[in-house]
């Protein structure tokens, strides 16, 4: 005879499957994404941010060139995450809510998910924005953070590592030299923290 605790026992054990497989899938994915980040580092790009028609989706600029942001949508493809089509699709429906920076009277996806401010707004849309904090604990591996560096030039990367006693936290970021792995992440301003893939 199987006893009522016991079925109630496997319902609740079913209900919360998906949540567990969520869960699992989640940090699957920033894992993933720190990897493909810390993976970055291996390769050699020369500094090139300037204008290139390139295919949608899936469009990249060639292997060999790259920006700060180039980093971030290179990695983030490994995880089956298309910034290029997620940020178009998303200023087509609300061009209006995006930076007008440049002049532009419609979406362009060539460049617009190469840009800092346009990556701000989207993460800031459909991720979470966190509060700026300059304490190294609050920023986990797989948040998305920018700066403002000297010239007023955004700057974006990706942190791969939490703090520890002797450094803070590690970010994967291209910054003129391709590529690296750095503790920089309080080196200057930080004008945003986004998560956008949530361990649990």
């Amino acid at each position: 005879m199987i006893r009522p605790a016991c079925i109630a026992t496997a319902i609740v054990g079913w209900l919360l499957l998906p949540i567990a497989l969520q869960a699992q899938q989640s940090s699957s994915q920033v894992d993933t994404l720190v990897a493909a980040a810390l993976e970055r580092t291996d390769h050699v790009v020369r500094y090139d941010g300037r204008y290139l028609a390139i295919d949608y989706p899936g469009g990249d600029v060639p292997a060999d060139i790259g920006v700060c942001t180039d980093v971030v949508i290179r990695s983030f493809r490994q995880v089956g995450i298309d910034l290029q089509e997620l940020v178009h699709e998303d200023m087509r429906a609300n061009f209006d809510e995006y930076p007008a920076l440049w002049g532009l009277s419609r979406p362009d996806p060539n460049i617009d998910h190469r840009r800092v401010p346009n990556l701000q707004v989207f993460f800031e849309r459909h991720g979470t924005s966190l509060p700026l904090s300059d304490n190294g604990n609050d920023y986990r591996p797989g948040d998305i953070v920018t700066w403002l560096l000297p010239g007023n030039l955004p700057h974006i990367g990706i942190v791969v590592a939490t703090a520890d006693e002797s450094d803070g936290p590690m970010v994967v970021h291209n910054i003129g030299r391709g590529p690296e792995r750095q503790d920089m992440l309080f080196d200057y301003p930080v004008t945003g923290h986004y998560r956008y893939l949530d361990r649990p």
